[in-house]
């Protein structure tokens, strides 16, 4: 099971879990599949999308401000009597206002018959690196740690950095930490088994990247990606689990290079309310870079965001992830991760390829409340022939309660219950899903 990513606080990471949780040929199924329905999102949300310029010549506030909470506005004039001087310093301060850095601390319980019961403490500061740039988005350092009573324990800090007016994006991070967790093996019918193999994996993990801007909001750029870990079988009175990884009880190393593109239009990237986001990832493990394993691993997703009103925005995600060559069982695409879909217990399904899609309605309520609501459906399969088989298909319906934690940045504490294929989970986390 690949351990989750610690700077990407922006997403709710899932962490309350409940027990029981190649080809071009299939790209092209998969696409004629969601065309219609897809299109048709776009159409009729065209005329509600609002191009939201990031150059120094606009004079917009972005659409976020909107959301914020009446208290923490700050606008030019209380009333259109002011004089001009009150105006003057109603600018100069709502200029300040939008530069000032924000701190976001968020002590999250944990209660997951997966890895037991304890706390995932997460604080981050949210700044601008220069207040001369008005173009560059926001940029984030954060940390985060995890202990719970089963033995699990971990760290990890990293940040996003965005420079020269919005010309340069830097991201790095370093994890660190002791899992304990149950494989189920490879494949849709090992997940609906239900059959556990208890492990224990300590590792570390780091990522760098560095992307530039090249064209129409387009950054590109190369990532490095460094782990290694320690995978040990814990003790078990069950002799009816999946089958034991070749790995256990060696020291892996996985190192990769790879190359990362991204279109984000997105006015406010931690509670968007129109704009899209075009990502595609690419990392090549080899054996020649110090890896054990020689695979590869591609990840493509799609965000749109349209409002629907002042307080209502709609968010359509897809997410596509594909695997050549031979990994090992943590280096394949596992349903679950990064809330591909909320549902499910991370690593329980788990194969070469795997796709999701979901949809989610979010509403801002007065004092700093919201409520959001959720449902997609998705798939893991072996390979290109059994894309969409109704069997395997693995939905999700959920929603939960938002707390604005930065009005700022609009930034939410977020809680959500979903229930899946014969599973269900609570998770708490900071910022939206996706």
């Amino acid at each position: 099971m690949s351990k989750p990513n610690a700077i990407e606080i922006q997403r709710c990471l899932p962490i309350g879990p409940q027990e029981n949780l190649r080809g071009a040929s299939a790209l092209r199924i998969l696409g004629s599949y969601l065309a219609v329905a897809f299109c048709l999102f776009l159409v009729n949300s065209a005329s509600a999308q609002q191009t939201q310029a990031h150059d120094a010549s606009s004079k917009i506030a972005p659409e976020w401000l909107d959301n914020t909470d009446p208290d923490v506005r700050i606008s030019a004039s209380e009333t259109a009597s002011e004089d001009k001087t009150q105006e003057t310093e109603g600018k100069s301060d709502e200029k300040q206002k939008h530069h000032a850095g924000s701190i976001v601390v968020a002590p999250l319980p944990l209660v997951s018959p997966a890895i037991g019961s304890g706390i995932v403490p997460v604080i981050a500061y949210i700044f601008p690196l220069s207040k001369n740039d008005k173009v560059s988005p926001p940029s984030t350092i954060a940390a985060a740690g995890l202990i719970s009573n089963n033995g699990t324990h971990g760290f990890g800090f990293g940040a996003q950095l965005f420079l020269k007016r919005n010309t340069y994006e830097v991201t790095t991070g370093y994890a660190r930490g002791n899992f304990n967790y149950s494989l189920y093996g490879v494949g849709i019918a090992a997940g609906n088994a239900g059959l556990k193999l208890p492990l224990e994996q300590t590792g570390q993990l780091f990522l760098g990247e560095v992307l530039r801007r090249v064209m129409w909001k387009v950054f590109v750029g190369p990532r490095f990606v460094d782990g290694n870990s320690l995978l040990a079988l814990r003790s078990t009175s069950d002799d009816n689990t999946p089958p034991i990884p070749p790995d256990l009880g060696l020291h892996t190393a996985l190192r990769a290079v790879g190359i990362r593109v991204v279109r984000d239009t997105r006015p406010n990237r931690f509670y968007p309310t129109s704009g899209t986001k075009l990502e595609f990832t690419a990392d090549f493990f080899a054996q020649a870079l110090g890896s054990k394993y020689s695979f590869q691993r591609y990840k493509t997703s799609f965000d749109k965001f349209v409002s629907l009103s002042k307080s209502q925005v709609l968010a359509y995600d897809f997410y596509l992830c594909d695997t050549g060559g031979e990994p090992p069982f943590y280096g394949n695409c596992i349903y679950g991760t990064s809330n591909e879909l909320r549902g499910y217990t991370a690593g329980r399904y788990l194969d070469r390829h795997l796709f999701a899609t979901q949809l989610e309605y979010r509403l801002s309520l007065p004092k700093r409340f919201g409520l959001a609501g959720f449902a997609g459906v998705g798939e893991v399969v072996p390979g290109e022939s059994q894309w969409l088989r109704s069997n395997n298909l693995l939905p999700a319906v959920g929603g939960g309660p938002r707390f604005v934690l930065s009005p700022a940045y609009h930034v939410n504490l977020c809680a959500d219950f979903a229930r899946g294929k014969n599973s269900w989970t609570w998770s708490m986390g900071v910022g939206e899903a996706f």
